[in-house]
């Protein structure tokens, strides 16, 4: 643990490292977790009579409410102060985007999903990127295009992973076309996009099922609020400690505090060589002392010898568990 704890990554009880070496599935957020989080806006769609700075103001002034990383793009991106006063009535429905009144008017802003349970009509629903869809009182008024960047060691750690006989997964509540982008880059073996945050645990479930199976573990790492529940599902919950929130560090079994995803497969790696020393020391420990039982049983042991299979034995034990210190840190590639 305190191998780990030096590497940036701290392990809540030895409980969790033990589960570590029987993982076989690491599950991972996407948004803040495999990328960095950084979204900014690309470009602005206005429809029905607006601008592109009419829309752009509408949407930061909603979203100026939310501390959302798309939120916060959109009001970067717009520039120009806010004021808070103009809004009420705001509302963030989970998985959806939110709805507040903006000037007496009524402001919808999210994905895709929202505007169909609104019965907003809309042309477009698939998009290339990460999008904010806005409507102003029922009327469609255009959408706000959002990039993100992957995290450089994202496409090491997926390949760690791999090397280690672990299948990768991704949920994430982005669009079909996003998360096939990304696992396409990535090399994951399975994903699942335009999921709510009930949907990744009704998700995970199913990965669990199979672990029980095959008496494996299932990792889920993430970083945001609405991973607090799938983290603490999970039997080995990780989060991101750098960036992520309070309540997914709280809930989270291992806190990665570098917020880079090649944590996860060294984590692994240590968890798996502590095993290897543990039973090293306690093979060692068993023949040597049982081996000095057999001499001392036909008078053949010293004093001495007992005291070596007894303190000797010990500090052998503790020398053999200091290798556990050179674990190589995964990096990146340059």
């Amino acid at each position: 643990i305190g191998g780990a704890a030096k590497r940036g990554i701290l392990v809540k009880g030895s409980t969790f490292l033990d589960a570590l070496t029987q993982v076989n599935t690491v599950v991972f957020d996407k948004t803040g977790t495999l990328t960095k989080g950084n979204f900014r806006v690309t470009q602005v769609v206005p429809e029905n009579g607006l601008d592109e700075h009419g829309l752009l103001a509408i949407a930061a002034q909603v979203e100026s409410q939310s501390n959302h990383p798309v939120a916060q793009s959109i009001v970067q991106a717009y520039g120009q102060p806010i004021d808070g006063s103009a809004i009420s009535d705001y509302e963030e429905i989970a998985g959806h985007g939110i709805r507040a009144r903006l000037d007496n008017r009524t402001v919808l802003a999210g994905n895709d999903r929202l505007l169909h349970r609104e019965n907003i009509p809309h042309d477009v629903c698939t998009v290339d990127g990460t999008v904010a869809h806005i409507a102003v009182d029922g009327q469609y008024a255009g959408r706000i295009i959002i990039a993100d960047e992957l995290k450089e060691d994202a496409a090491l750690a997926i390949n760690r992973l791999q090397e280690q006989g672990i299948t990768t997964a991704m949920l994430t509540g982005d669009s079909q076309s996003v998360a096939d982008s990304v696992a396409k880059k990535l090399g994951l073996d399975q994903y699942r996009a335009e999921l709510l945050p009930e949907d990744k645990v009704t998700a995970l479930e199913e990965f669990l099922s199979r672990a029980v199976k095959e008496k494996r573990k299932v990792v889920f790492v993430g970083d945001g609020i609405n991973d607090s529940p799938v983290i603490a599902r999970a039997d080995v919950g990780m989060a991101m400690g750098g960036l992520g929130s309070d309540a997914a560090i709280e809930t989270a079994d291992v806190v990665i505090m570098t917020d880079a995803p090649s944590k996860v497969a060294e984590a692994i790696a240590i968890a798996r060589r502590t095993l290897r020393i543990v039973w090293q020391n306690i093979i060692l420990a068993m023949a040597v002392k049982t081996l000095f039982i057999a001499l001392g049983a036909i008078g053949l042991a010293t004093l001495w010898e007992a005291v070596f299979a007894d303190v000797g034995v010990a500090l052998l034990a503790i020398l053999n568990a200091g290798r556990i210190l050179r674990v190589k840190p995964v990096k990146a590639r340059e």
